[in-house]
């Protein structure tokens, strides 16, 4: 009965999703309500599930009792219950930010979708299955459609429709190489699939790399890897803040698959690919936070940096730089919700500059958004004393022992000047100098105070990830021996008599 507590991350936004729909129209509180509840409770439910992550092994869950490889299999494990209490987290800041700020009033459906979203990512992370990992993903993609035209406007209908493009491309993509992989193997469940990679003829190896790599270039394509990320910047600049606020995890929905199949399946000459592409990823994405001319442009080009950071120690597959990676992965994601909902916050509260990186005009709030700001800017550069410096600390210690480490450590301290310097900029232009607009006169001073309230608990997480960054080191280092530890998710999935996948 306990195991089945791992398909409630899936079954409580899917009710919690069509229950707000019922209220979309009349008596829209309780919707809203419903569906801020709805993610209280997840995160919840995840505290409870990582609890049993930590307490046993990997644990699998049959959807119908029908036993892998044929059935549906959902896998929790401590990476996968780290990341649905991620995602819980930073879904209940962005959902209690759209109720109070109003986001949620300018269409019918933000939360259904809010809440299918929810349920697309969460299935990312539990399922066993790479057929099934698709379905998820469309299910995420789906909903992010409409979240990321919430609102309307023909800057967010353009961008939007070259995101739609560019996913049915990378959707594509997806189930070739599925073709591809089925046809070697047989088998699409991923334990079943780590099995039998391990007996392929010698004449098969081809095309499982073949299918392997188109594979992780999807996987790319979502974390927003050169020269794949093209489309992020223009589509997070474009739609609301706090809906990019909750995209942020849509980069790590990549960084997990990357993680999940490549130690189990494909092996660590994926690295030799993606290694390259997060370097040259996070020159890019720091060059073009320092060149935006946009707050929200900035906090785009900042969450491609800090996620090309994430891949780089992740692409070294090597148990303490995935350790350092699973620490630092949590910091990024909420350290550029953070800027997103700060920069949200700075467009309703001096209405007339919008986000642009211009000279202000005193507004009420001021002070306190300007403090808001500083925290973002110090938690996305990774500077003392919050958890982005350990982590990149982490990170830069385990990428000693690569070949690549000299490019490793002069690019990541490079990019990190330019993030400070970048921020530093936008910070004193909209906050220190004074522009030509007369001051608002209108006070909501109050109002504003709880309208901030989010983005001050993200603040809060962050800074309990840098206070209990003992504990959090140490459930990384266990995730990653847990990662690194085939066999134990190959019995977990297929039984105790199961081959484990030696490679």
């Amino acid at each position: 009965m306990i195991d089945a507590l791992i398909a409630a991350p899936l079954m409580l936004p899917a009710f919690a999703g069509t229950a707000t729909l019922l209220f979309r129209r009349r008596r829209r509180w309780i919707g809203a309500a419903l569906s801020v509840g709805s993610t209280a409770g997840l995160v919840l439910l995840a505290i409870v599930l990582m609890g049993q992550a930590q307490g046993q092994g990997p644990t699998a869950y049959a959807l119908g009792d029908w036993p892998a490889p044929f059935g549906i299999v959902l896998v929790l494990d401590r990476l996968a219950a780290m990341l649905l209490l991620l995602t819980a987290v930073l879904g209940l800041a962005v959902a209690a930010h759209a109720t109070l700020t109003g986001l949620d009033r300018k269409g019918w459906h933000f939360h259904p979708l809010f809440q299918f979203q929810l349920l697309g990512i969460n299935g990312a992370f539990l399922t066993g299955d790479l057929f099934n990992l698709f379905v998820f993903f469309e299910v995420l993609l789906i909903a992010s459609y409409g979240l990321m035209l919430h609102g309307q406007g023909a800057q967010r209908l353009t961008a939007g429709v070259q995101y739609v493009i560019v996913n049915l491309i990378g959707s594509t993509l997806f189930l070739i190489a599925l073709g591809l992989l089925y046809g070697v193997t047989g088998t699409l469940n991923m334990a079943d699939m780590a099995v039998r990679v391990a007996s392929l003829p010698p004449g098969d190896v081809g095309l499982l790399r073949a299918g392997g790599l188109l594979l992780v270039t999807v996987f790319a394509l979502k974390a927003a890897l050169a020269p794949l990320h093209l489309w992020l910047p223009r589509t997070y600049g474009s739609t609301a803040p706090a809906v990019a606020a909750l995209f942020a995890i849509m980069t790590k929905v990549g960084a997990y698959a990357i993680i999940r199949t490549v130690p189990l399946i494909f092996g660590d000459w994926v690295g030799q690919v993606l290694l390259p592409a997060a370097l040259v990823a996070i020159l890019l994405g720091f060059a073009g936070l320092l060149a935006a001319r946009g707050l929200r442009d900035m906090a785009a080009f900042g969450l491609i940096g800090s996620t090309a950071t994430l891949l780089v120690a992740i692409a070294q597959f090597d148990q303490s730089a995935m350790s350092a990676a699973l620490y630092y992965l949590p910091h990024t994601t909420l350290s550029a919700a953070l800027l997103f909902l700060t920069v949200d916050l700075v467009i309703r509260w001096r209405p007339a500059e919008g986000d642009s990186i211009v000279p202000t005009s005193a507004f009420a709030g001021q002070g306190r958004l300007a403090l808001l700001f500083l925290a973002a800017a110090v938690a996305l550069a990774g500077l003392p004393p919050l958890s982005g410096f350990i982590g990149k600390l982490l990170i830069l210690q385990a990428s000693l022992a690569s070949s690549s480490a000299i490019v490793i450590w002069a690019l990541v301290l490079v990019t990190s000047l330019l993030a400070v310097v970048g921020l530093a900029r936008a910070g004193t232009t909209v906050f220190w100098k004074q522009g030509q607009c007369p001051p608002t006169s209108k006070n909501r001073t109050a109002f504003r105070a709880i309208e901030a309230m989010p983005a001050f608990f993200l603040l809060a997480m962050l800074g309990l990830l840098t206070v209990a960054a003992g504990p959090a080191t140490a459930y990384a280092d266990a995730t990653s021996r847990q990662i690194f530890d085939m066999s134990a998710y190959v019995r977990a999935v297929l039984g105790p008599d199961a081959p484990g996948a030696v490679r």
